[in-house]
């Protein structure tokens, strides 16, 4: 009897807040689904306000690997026995889903909240982040600044910080359906940081200045050195974007953009805080051995090792990037572009700058009923030291190509060839074997997403 009670309760509390809220009446929201693709920053629209409403979203994806790796360790010297690479099977990965929450509050002023429910670093739900988004300031006095307010947009909260256009084309997680490839750029620009953006955008002219306190993790504990080279202080990190986006006419799209990410005391990582992990799962990583000091375990773990096929720079102490982002897209046929030169401290403490930079292109001819398909091609390069004291350069390059058909606009399945190489990596490190000494892997992958 008492679980009916419950039960009833629970109805009348859904009857009730159904009667004074709206569902999906939500302004100036970039749409998840096919309509959202090539929508950058943020964006305004003419929907109206009408009470409190609420915004229930998600995202699914399924993917299946058939990648193997390889390279080019052989005939290792005692005492090392039993290196090798994993052996990588045809089979599918963990599903990775993520959940949306925004809610309009009052006119021009929304709030975001979003979920992963599975990751490959976090198996269980965990939040990503939330923002508030103002784009009137009615609640101070009616019509407050309109006339700046109907250009100008400003984000508060612990958000996805808006460096470059790349992460606009980025599988995050679950979401997946605005990236045209599976895997995301080899130096991967994401991060979740506490802070604030304002946005300026008018008659095709973009512009954005952003500041976040550099944290990942949020806390107020003193930073206590625990070696010389360790920072004691946390800098603010600077955001800022300019640039150029205009339709044409029916048929041309451009969009030019310069973007700038500045911290002067790191805490956080530009390059290794995606906690959702990367899309290539296990490649280039070993199986157990006997290493110079003992036992090497193995390193699969498609958690613990959430980056595999990525590359970070590593910067300590301070690190600044630039990324130019041109877009152009002539009906079906689309081109997007990074170039990304970054620069850092060598580590925590030393100040001895060290560069990396990245080069990525790609190519898409969307076709058929509402452009539902496309082939296409991304190629992708990053050329740097891993560290001061090292003689020569590393590359890693990447070719993916690939095509995608939209069942409907909120179902995408697409299947890519991927084939990545490192060259020029030390044989050893630290006297055991280097899993990237002459490494590739290449190899077909196919997902499905869902998204509402």
């Amino acid at each position: 009897m008492k679980r009916i009670y419950l039960l009833v309760a629970a109805f009348l509390s859904l009857t009730a807040l159904t009667a004074q809220t709206t569902f999906r009446k939500i302004q100036n929201l970039i749409p998840r689904d096919q309509n959202g693709i090539n929508q950058f920053d943020v964006k305004k629209d003419s929907v109206g306000f009408k009470g409190l409403s609420v915004d229930l979203g998600g995202a699914l994806a399924l993917q299946f690997q058939g990648v193997k790796s390889f390279n080019e360790q052989s005939n290792l010297a005692a005492p090392i026995e039993g290196y090798r690479l994993n052996n990588l099977v045809n089979n599918f990965n963990l599903p990775t889903a993520n959940m949306t929450i925004g809610a309009q509050l009052y006119d021009g002023v929304r709030v975001n909240l979003e979920l992963y429910l599975a990751s490959r670093h976090h198996n269980d739900t965990w939040v990503k982040g939330g923002y508030l988004q103002i784009d009137k300031l009615d609640f101070i006095n009616k019509d407050f600044l309109a006339a700046f307010m109907q250009y100008a947009t400003i984000k508060i909260g612990q958000m996805e910080n808006n460096y470059g256009d790349a992460h606009f084309r980025r599988s995050d997680n679950g979401s997946t359906l605005v990236n045209p490839f599976i895997g995301n750029n080899i130096m991967d620009a994401f991060i979740t940081e506490m802070g604030v953006e304002f946005y300026y955008n008018r008659n095709g002219f973009v512009s954005m200045i952003g500041l976040t306190n550099s944290k990942l993790n949020q806390n107020v504990k003193e930073i206590v050195p625990s070696s010389p080279t360790q920072n004691t202080t946390i800098s603010p990190t600077i955001l800022a974007k300019v640039g150029f986006d205009k339709q044409i006419d029916t048929d041309l799209r451009m969009r030019l953009t310069g973007s700038l990410y500045h911290v002067s005391n790191i805490s956080g990582n530009l390059y290794g805080s995606d906690r959702a992990g990367s899309r290539f799962y296990g490649v280039m990583t070993h199986a157990g051995y006997t290493g110079v000091s003992g036992t090497v375990a193995d390193n699969f773990d498609p958690a613990v090792n959430k980056d595999t096929g990525r590359f970070n720079p590593g910067y300590g102490n301070w690190a600044t990037s630039y990324m130019i982002n041109p877009f152009v897209k002539y009906k079906g046929l689309e081109f997007f572009g990074t170039l990304e030169f970054t620069s850092g401290g060598d580590a925590k403490g030393n100040d001895d700058t060290r560069t990396v930079n990245q080069y990525v292109g790609d190519v898409l001819y969307r076709f058929g009923n509402k452009e539902n398909f496309y082939i296409g091609a991304k190629y992708n390069v990053v050329t740097g030291k891993l560290n001061n004291a090292d003689a020569n350069e590393v590359t890693v390059n990447r070719l993916e190509t690939g095509a995608g058909w939209f069942f409907t606009k909120n179902i995408l399945t697409k299947v890519v060839y991927v084939d990545q190489n490192y060259n020029d990596f030390s044989q050893f490190t630290e006297g055991n074997p280097n899993d990237l000494y002459g490494g590739r892997f290449n190899g077909v992958l196919f997902e499905a997403v869902i998204t509402f």
